[in-house]
């Protein structure tokens, strides 16, 4: 239960992206605050940091979520 009140969404990893992408706005959500923060001050690393997240957002909600799932056995919570 926990999980799924916790969980990231790809389709609002995706959204975040296109709206304030330029922003690292979908870096914080995923739990990256350095690399948002860069995107912050460079403007998504000129836009080619944000083409390259395109293409791997589905992997950086993945490894969020399989973070989480750790975080949460570690506690002993299922």
């Amino acid at each position: 239960m926990q999980y799924d009140a916790a969980k990231k969404s790809t389709g609002i990893a995706y959204l975040l992206w296109f709206f304030l992408g330029g922003l690292g706005v979908h870096r914080f959500y995923l739990g990256r605050p350095i690399s948002g923060f860069f995107y912050l001050i460079t403007w998504g690393f000129f836009g080619i940091g944000q083409i390259v997240d395109l293409f791997r957002m589905p992997r950086l909600v993945r490894e969020e979520n399989l973070k989480l799932v750790e975080a949460l056995q570690a506690q002993g919570v299922r």
